[in-house]
């Protein structure tokens, strides 16, 4: 949503430069250029920039200001509010994709939508979210997080298909955040928050300085520190509290914790930078690093019912005989809840049972370091003279890695029997990857015409965890889990590094045809050294019916090429299969004799008007996606005897012994397909300037080709896991000063899951989230404000006010809210801050 203050003129054009690498656009001529000009982007055109009404697709253009009012230190969850079309998924025991989580643009998955920095690709995430709340499962998207909204000038977010233009991942639109620019000044901002449920407790610390560089450019630095504390939203689970009724004082109350984990540590950089090289050129340099750790919860292991760890697979409690010939004459069929029998066992040198070390059971805890950090650098400008004159150039090259480090605590490898650690290495992922793109572009009369060439290389690397996260100790061949229980650590034979290499030509044209009618196309060429070669074209117009209405369309090919870390990938995780929790083995297809997977493919319609009526402007979008192959993970089952044969062949160790496998597979087709509505109005009210923005989105998915591997509850997430139905109203009200933010958001129906795979329809909501700000002086502003003001429940599961029932489906886990709200479990929250600028 571009919420647009007509009273701040723009004197310069300011212009995102965008494309497969950078959208390249002609030096502009300000004496060309009206200087009330207020907000001009090249987004999906790579001619001269352009007003949002005039651009011939969708764009979304968010000042950092307004992220900044936002409430939230999540850039997501900024994100989300300023833009409907975007949700993101809190999941509170999701492995990895809790430390980094996935946004949905227009229903599709993270990896789906392109993200930009500066116009420049950015690298993906090393993590991949195998339980990523259905519509994410199994998505490898870059991770936004990372960035402060401190560090930005503005967001610009492109609602249109535009694979054709910037290559893979673009279906459903593209993200840019535009980094700050300024050569001078800065701004201290320090912030305190808490949930109003008396949990979550944040601290941030974040600034910004511009620095001249010379004369002739700018030095941009930006930096956040911050700290998370946890939360729980959590009843006691009814088995743990049978434990504790028969006198088992060694179980935590609450044993299972659904909220947010905690975060520490959390530091990034960036850096901004630009050089006035002389005779129209400039160089141009930015970056980041960034660091967090990140410690969440997972699921309780009674220490009565277990399997694998307590129980055997006959219910009876699983008893370890030490002596290693047997000779120990331990018992056996020995039911769980026999506790004078179970004393008896613990006495017996000659036998081992779990509980000698974890008597109230135990709940792991999966810890991750996350480290990020990128560097472009490039020179871009004018050739004056020679067969080239007039041509604008962008020569850039980047490096992007993400890194991963994996553990758990508070666990077991069950097979070590009495000689088990209880806190274990278990590897890492990486993500590496490296860009250089060769943009170029002339301008002929009213006509760009456009080409380059891209060059990527991206690297998913696997780490193996200690030796003791993975082997299969003594006691495996007694009925013991294998692995540090919870998340076991990869072994040397699925360590590894994976390199993929493409390169892409592309060619652009866009013409003003006449005063009312521009038009455009574009045409991009990849060849992939895994699965080969794409070709895909999109085409666009706006034409100016009347001097107040305009009409925008476009329609294009697109694909999204599987990521190395989906093609790769090795990931062990506990899962819940027919209300028990299991081991799931995740395994790249081909080493399960499944083939190689291919790109996802895309087709995209779009057809839109802009209405502008005085300080109102009002634009409306409709679109249709249809994604075929579409990857994701399949549904977890026993491997076939097929697939342990092949298993065996690549070297995979103990494959008889794995409960559950899956793996990624272009699986099925959808169609997805709504609408946006966006209007702004400027007007001066209560003796003050006031800005209000509506927007409104639907969304609809329906599978529409279902393959082998998708059951009924997945496409009950993919079709309604989401909200049909986003809108937000906000109003920003501004006196010399005093300012006002206030923002409603509403959420529409959707499918609300929990662990155990029980759903329902879950009701509408609105939440409210507000900031006051008071300008003490010239230089420092007090602030305060609120999320989701008036505590908004999420959907509650049934029985869950209060109650402990064992009876009511998903109270067995301790939940008090279905998992997957789009707006969160965790209800109000409040901070307060204090900006200092200079």
């Amino acid at each position: 949503m571009h919420n647009i203050n007509k009273r701040k003129k723009l004197n310069t054009l300011a212009a995102a430069v965008i494309a497969t690498g950078t959208l390249t656009c002609g030096a502009v001529n300000a004496a060309e250029v009206n200087a009330t000009l207020e907000e001009v982007v090249v987004v999906g055109s790579r001619g001269a920039p352009r007003s949002v009404a005039e651009s011939p697709v969708p764009v979304d253009v968010i000042s950092a200001d307004e992220l900044g009012k936002a409430g939230s230190n999540d850039l997501l969850m900024q994100l989300q509010g300023a833009v409907p079309s975007l949700n993101v998924h809190l999941q509170p025991i999701s492995d990895a994709a809790s430390m980094i989580r996935p946004a949905n643009l227009r229903g599709l998955p993270s990896d789906n939508t392109l993200i930009m920095v500066n116009g420049k690709r950015r690298h993906r995430a090393s993590v991949i979210a195998f339980l990523g709340g259905g519509t994410n499962d199994g998505a490898q998207g870059p991770d936004i997080s990372v960035i402060p909204s401190i560090a930005l000038k503005q967001v610009e977010v492109l609602r249109d298909g535009a694979s054709a233009q910037y290559g893979s991942d673009a279906i459903a639109g593209v993200i840019n955040f535009v980094l700050n620019d300024a050569s001078e000044g800065g701004s201290l901002i320090v912030k305190q928050g808490e949930f109003q449920a008396g949990d979550g407790a944040t601290r941030v610390l974040a600034g910004n300085l511009g620095l001249p560089l010379t004369d002739k450019g700018f030095v941009n630095l930006s930096f956040q520190m911050k700290d998370n504390e946890a939360t729980s939203r959590s009843l006691q689970r009814p088995d743990a509290q049978l434990l504790i009724d028969n006198g088992n004082v060694a179980v935590a109350d609450p044993a299972q914790i659904w909220g947010a984990p905690k975060v520490d540590d959390d530091v990034t950089f960036f850096f901004n930078s630009g050089l006035d090289l002389g005779n129209g050129s400039e160089a141009y340099m930015f970056g980041n690093y960034s660091e967090r750790d990140v410690d969440g919860g997972f699921y309780y292991r009674n220490p009565d019912g277990r399997g694998g760890v307590f129980t055997n697979a006959d219910g009876n409690r699983l008893i370890a005989d030490v002596t290693g010939d047997f000779s120990g004459d331990c018992p056996i069929n020995v039911d769980p809840l026999d506790y004078l029998l179970r004393d008896e066992i613990i006495a017996n040198p000659n036998c081992y049972i779990h509980n000698e070390i974890a008597p109230g059971g135990y709940t792991p805890r999966f810890i991750g370091n996350i480290t990020d950090s990128s560097i472009t650098m490039g020179t871009r400008g004018d050739i004056t003279g020679g067969s080239m004159d007039g041509v604008h150039y962008d020569i850039s090259g980047s490096v992007g890695r993400n890194e991963s480090k994996f553990g758990l605590n508070n666990t077991i490898n069950p097979s070590l029997g009495p000689d088990t650690q209880r806190d274990f290495d278990t590897g890492g992922y990486t993500q590496l990857a490296k860009a250089f793109n060769i943009d170029l572009q002339k301008q002929y009369g009213q006509t760009s015409v456009a080409g380059g060439v891209e060059w990527r290389e991206t690297t998913f690397s696997v780490t193996a965890g200690e030796e003791a996260s993975w082997i299969a100790g003594d006691y495996a061949l007694q009925g013991f889990n294998v692995g540090s229980h919870g998340f076991p650590g990869f072994s040397p034979a699925s360590a590894g590094d994976f390199t993929r290499r493409n390169y892409a030509l592309y060619g652009d044209v866009e013409s003003q045809i006449t005063d009312n009618l521009l038009v455009g196309g574009a045409l991009r060429y990849e060849d992939y050294t895994t699965f080969g070669d794409t070709t895909n074209y999109k085409l666009t117009f706006n034409y100016q019916l009347l001097e107040n209405l305009a009409l925008r369309g476009s329609h294009s090919t697109g694909f999204r090429a599987p990521t190395q870390g989906q093609a790769n990938v090795v990931n062990s995780s506990t899962t819940l299969v027919d209300g028990e929790l299991i081991q799931a083995q995740v395994l790249p297809s081909f080493q399960l004799g499944e083939g190689q997977l291919q790109p996802e493919e895309s087709t995209s319609y779009a057809l839109g008007a802009v209405l502008t009526l005085g300080e109102l402007e009002i634009t409306v979008d409709a679109f249709q996606i249809a994604v075929d192959d579409r990857l994701s993970l399949t549904v977890d089952a026993a491997p076939t005897s097929s697939q342990i044969a092949a298993m065996e062949d690549y070297g995979i160790p103990n494959p008889e012994l794995l409960g559950s496998v899956k793996f990624f597979a272009n699986d099925f087709n959808t169609e997805t397909s709504g609408f946006d509505l966006v209007a702004t109005y400027a007007a001066e009210l209560f003796d003050g300037t006031t800005d209000f923005s509506a927007a409104l989105n639907y969304t609809k998915t329906e599978v529409s080709d279902v393959g082998q591997y998708t059951d009924e509850l997945k496409i009950d997430r993919l079709e309604k896991g989401l909200p049909n139905y986003r809108a937000t109203l906000t109003m920003v009200q501004e006196w010399d000063s005093f300012n006002a933010f206030v923002r409603a958001n509403y959420f529409g129906e959707y499918y609300a899951v929990h662990v155990d795979g029980i759903g329902t329809d879950a009701d509408a909501a609105v939440t409210i989230d507000m900031e006051l700000a008071f300008e003490v002086s010239e230089k420092v502003t007090l602030g305060i404000g609120g999320q989701n003001i008036f505590d908004q429940d999420a959907e509650r599961l049934e029985g869950s006010k209060g109650m402990i029932d064992a009876g009511v489906p998903g109270n067995n886990w301790g939940g008090v809210f279905y998992e997957t709200s789009p707006f969160g479990i965790e209800g109000a929250f409040w901070y307060a801050k204090v900006v200092y600028s200079f």
